[in-house]
């Protein structure tokens, strides 16, 4: 009988502990985006524009999904839209790294965009804009 008591106070003390909320498991993605090149310089038809953004989760959660584009500021005609698979799933923080060859003058902006695991979770985007003579 004593260890039959002994067992259901261990259970019951299991099962409470069980059912108490656990404050970081439905935390909030922090999303950031950070666009370390191109910067606001002026640049030249058929120089190559170095494309460096970094994404991360400041909760550090799972970086799901981002997005990469170019277009014109004016017109709107997107000449750049990367990656072709948005989906990334990285651990805590996203490096993008391209390059691209700038063919066309104009006033151009790269976007960079992430969000969570659904469209719009959390979603931040961040943009530069730069002229090409």
């Amino acid at each position: 009988m004593k260890n039959f008591l002994f067992l259901s106070l261990l259970v019951s003390i299991l099962a409470f502990n069980a059912c108490k909320d656990d404050d970081n498991a439905t935390t909030e993605p922090a999303y950031h985006v950070h666009i370390d090149s191109p910067d606001t310089a002026a640049k030249t038809v058929g120089e190559t524009l170095n494309i460096k953004v970094n994404f991360e989760d400041h909760n550090e959660g799972t970086v799901h999904h981002i997005n990469v584009r170019i277009y014109e500021k004016d017109s709107g005609v997107e000449i750049y839209n990367k990656p072709t698979e948005a989906h990334v799933h990285a651990d805590k923080s996203y490096l993008f790294e391209d390059t691209f060859e700038l063919t066309t003058a104009g006033h151009w902006v790269l976007e960079a965009k992430v969000w969570g695991h659904d469209d719009g979770v959390a979603e931040v985007s961040e943009s530069v804009e730069f002229h090409v003579n």
